[in-house]
């Protein structure tokens, strides 16, 4: 098997070749751990940094930079500063790491990248009125995002792993997108008034969980106006805590919450919410998307099937644990 510094070098040298310098992200898409869709996520503002969407780990990306690094200061390149305004390549903000993803080598300052377009505002969802197709995968689909190449589908775009938050519940909405690392607002053009309506957001599980606990704790929250079914929220929260008594109080709570707002919208929705299995079901959605590395699984390349069977082990121990009365300690 060729070595990562070999593999590195004819990537890099076929890189230059073509456009005259060579970047981290070059090297990344290369190797096959980055997909240009995810690099245009990135891009796109919808995921708030560059290494989650790696297929790779900290230490194998490090070495693969260094590898760039040894390689173009054997052919006596330079390194140049790309300016990246409001873009981060590290979840943790690591300086070392940040400065290595924005270094490009070439042997003088210009051509350079072109610079990526500040980020204005919120990333969006179209919600279009009748279904259309992806224009990478050809699939019928009601919701389309805008890259480089056109409309896809949020599944193509590496968005399908992401739920569905309607709009209704501020608080709700405002504590998810501030605890989530990958989310956009979704919106439907209003023809007749020639202007964007909000429908909700798309974001991560685990992000709207935990925004559901903290509304559940807000001590002003019953004085509000009530934005939940609290009869429906109750009913599928009684009935976590009966199929699987070992679920924290806590956790079977925000399951129920969310459940609630994405059950509660019509009379066909409020009346299946609360069954047997959709609370099975929603129970099972919130271990795989919190307690697995699913989401991340997902977003880094791996597609659906693979990032369930990869999780899944996981997934039923711990509904077997807590359908026994045990709660299951982070590993």
């Amino acid at each position: 098997m060729t070595s990562l510094p070999a593999r590195v070098a004819q990537i890099a040298e076929a890189t230059l070749a073509d456009q005259h310098f060579v970047t981290p992200i070059d090297v990344m898409i290369g190797l096959g751990w980055l997909l240009p869709a995810k690099a245009d996520l990135w891009l796109f503002g919808v995921v708030s940094s560059l290494d989650r969407c790696i297929r790779a780990t900290k230490a194998e990306t490090a070495a693969a930079l260094d590898a760039l690094r040894s390689w173009a200061r054997q052919h006596d390149l330079q390194p140049w500063d790309t300016p990246y305004p409001g873009f981060a390549f590290t979840a943790d903000g690591d300086p070392h790491r940040e400065h290595g993803f924005r270094t490009r080598w070439a042997p003088t300052q210009d051509p350079a990248p072109k610079a990526p377009a500040p980020r204005s505002g919120e990333p969006t969802v179209l919600a279009a009125e009748h279904s259309w197709e992806c224009g990478t995968c050809g699939e019928p689909d009601d919701l389309m995002l805008r890259d480089t190449r056109g409309g896809i589908c949020p599944a193509c775009a590496g968005l399908g792993h992401l739920v569905f938050l309607p709009a209704g519940d501020a608080a709700l909405t405002r504590h998810a997108k501030k605890a989530a690392r990958v989310s956009a607002t979704v919106v439907r053009m209003n023809t007749q008034r020639m202007r964007r309506e909000r429908l909700g957001i798309l974001t991560e599980h685990r992000a709207v969980e935990l925004a559901a606990g903290q509304c559940l704790a807000d001590p002003d929250r019953p004085r509000r106006k009530a934005t939940v079914n609290e009869q429906l929220r109750r009913e599928i929260t009684d009935g976590i805590r009966a199929a699987f008594p070992g679920c924290p109080p806590s956790r079977a709570e925000a399951i129920g919450y969310y459940a609630a707002v994405r059950g509660g919208g019509r009379r066909r929705g409020r009346s299946s919410a609360a069954q047997p299995d959709s609370v099975a079901l929603a129970v099972t959605n919130s271990v795989r998307r919190v307690d697995t590395d699913y989401d991340d699984l997902y977003l880094s390349g791996s597609d659906h099937d693979e990032s369930r069977q990869r999780v899944q082990g996981r997934v039923d121990d711990i509904l077997d644990a807590w359908r026994g009365g045990a709660t299951v300690l982070d590993p």
